[in-house]
């Protein structure tokens, strides 16, 4: 992320109030794995959080249902990727590929899917 787009990304973070934080974080974290569609809705709801904050915010919430909605893991799993694939949350990655193949490894769906950008990454340009 470049620096530029990381300050803008906090000024807009910051407009969002301490309570409307607080009640969005109540009602995303009383939610199940199987409500991601809420959940990432409300969380993209807050200002300066799109589905790759959302999808942040949960894996490190819960590594072991998600994982960060991110190109390089979309081109591994189901390339090519739309050209709207980061405008709001009705895009966010659909996680049931990614926890099935976790579930077969027995591995967390963090880590598979830290493993697909690998494999993204690696792959000569």
């Amino acid at each position: 992320m470049t620096l530029g787009r990381r300050k803008r990304i906090l000024r807009l973070v910051d407009e969002n109030d301490d309570d409307l934080i607080q009640k969005t974080c109540n009602q995303v974290f009383s939610l199940t794995p199987s409500e991601d569609k809420i959940r990432a809705k409300n969380l993209d709801a807050l200002a300066g959080v799109g589905p790759a904050l959302a999808s942040t915010i949960l894996t490190f919430s819960d590594p072991e249902n998600y994982g960060v909605h991110d190109i390089h893991v979309r081109r591994e799993l189901f390339e090519p990727e739309p050209s709207t694939m980061f405008i709001g949350s009705g895009c966010y990655l659909k996680l049931d590929e990614l926890r099935k193949i976790a579930k077969i490894c027995s591995l967390d769906v963090r880590t598979v899917e830290k493993a697909y950008f690998k494999k993204n990454l690696d792959k000569p340009a």
